[in-house]
């Protein structure tokens, strides 16, 4: 049975990249999607940066054609805000809406907005309601456990959400106190999966770092889908590999040193293309050891690219990279 969210066919068992702050930006998207990911959505974007007309919110909403499908991701805290919001978002052309209920840092949590929603439940119905109504295209939430220990409210919040007109829901496996220490608990995402009131799709988000553990969460929670987040920085290629787990189950071979090398180069190009040179050279940064993770005596190339600001000097380092490492065994199978 394929996952649908509106008319949007996600195939069987769809893999999700995770809309990260300051990572899933249209760079990153791309290699992603190169490695396999079946859904992705932009960072989030504040409501009230879009409805001021603040350059970097309204440039979050840059989506490509290759991308589809896609989602864009808003946040805020007041209701008339968010409803704005969507009404500009959806003029960008995605093919869904994604309400963020699930961040849990403090400059958005504090602010009343994001996992802060959790607390008022009231609130984050008539929230969602208004987006849904502000919009043709499919909504879709992410959200966590609860707030804390003692007010794990995720199965209200499902059902209530629902009843309001979401056509899926992303649940991460922690609530707003963990942030994102501790283990990832799927058991409440199983609940709410066999909930038989709840008819839309269900996906997990929360530690899958691995294709052993993406399959066994899959038959152990029996979720619709997965959402990976922090797993794919420096490894796009996880989606295929999780892909080709459930299909075999056997190992796909990682990806070989000249394959990270040209991933990390597209990465690079595609973010000189869409930031421009200075920021591109700067955000590439913290990317660099992900990519090269687990590469013996690496330090004094990451050293070098982090510090480096000539874009010809970088590529160069990067074709060095190639040629000193073309012997060493596979990074994959060392990290």
């Amino acid at each position: 049975m394929s996952v649908k969210i509106g008319n949007i066919d996600l195939g069987e068992f769809p893999l999700l990249l995770a809309p990260m702050e300051d990572v899933s930006d249209p760079p990153f998207r791309y290699v992603c999607k190169q490695g396999g990911a079946d859904m992705m959505y932009t960072e989030f974007i504040s409501s009230e940066g879009l409805i001021r007309s603040a350059a970097k919110s309204r440039q979050k909403l840059d989506i490509f054609e290759y991308e589809r499908p896609i989602g864009i991701q808003i946040f805020g805290s007041d209701i008339e805000s968010m409803r704005e919001a969507t009404e500009i978002a959806t003029l960008a052309g995605p093919d869904l809406m994604d309400i963020n209920y699930g961040c849990p840092v403090k400059n958005v949590a504090c602010r009343g907005a994001g996992s802060a929603l959790l607390q008022d439940i009231d609130k984050m119905v008539k929230m969602t309601e208004a987006v849904v109504k502000a919009t043709h295209l499919p909504v879709t939430v992410k959200t966590r456990l609860g707030w804390d220990d003692n007010t794990k409210n995720v199965e209200e919040v499902a059902e209530r959400l629902q009843d309001v007109g979401i056509q899926a829901l992303t649940i991460h496996g922690r609530t707003r106190a963990q942030l994102y220490k501790g283990e990832a608990d799927w058991t409440l995402i199983r609940e709410i999966k066999r909930n038989p009131r709840i008819k839309i799709p269900i996906f997990g988000n929360g530690d899958i770092d691995s294709p052993e553990k993406a399959a066994n969460w899959r038959l152990e929670y029996g979720v619709d889908g997965m959402m990976i987040g922090r797993a794919a920085i420096g490894y796009p290629w996880i989606f295929r590999e999780i892909k080709h787990f459930f299909a075999t189950g056997e190992h796909l071979e990682g990806p070989t040193l000249e394959e990270r090398v040209e991933a990390c180069r597209t990465h690079f190009t595609k973010s000189l293309e869409w930031k421009g040179p200075k920021v591109g050279v700067f955000e590439m940064r913290r990317h660099y050891s992900n990519y090269f993770k687990g590469l013996p005596d690496f330090k004094h190339y990451r050293t070098q690219l982090v510090k480096e600001e000539n874009i010809e000097t970088i590529y160069a380092l990067l074709d060095e990279i190639t040629d000193k490492y073309s012997n060493v065994t596979p990074v994959s199978e060392m990290a």
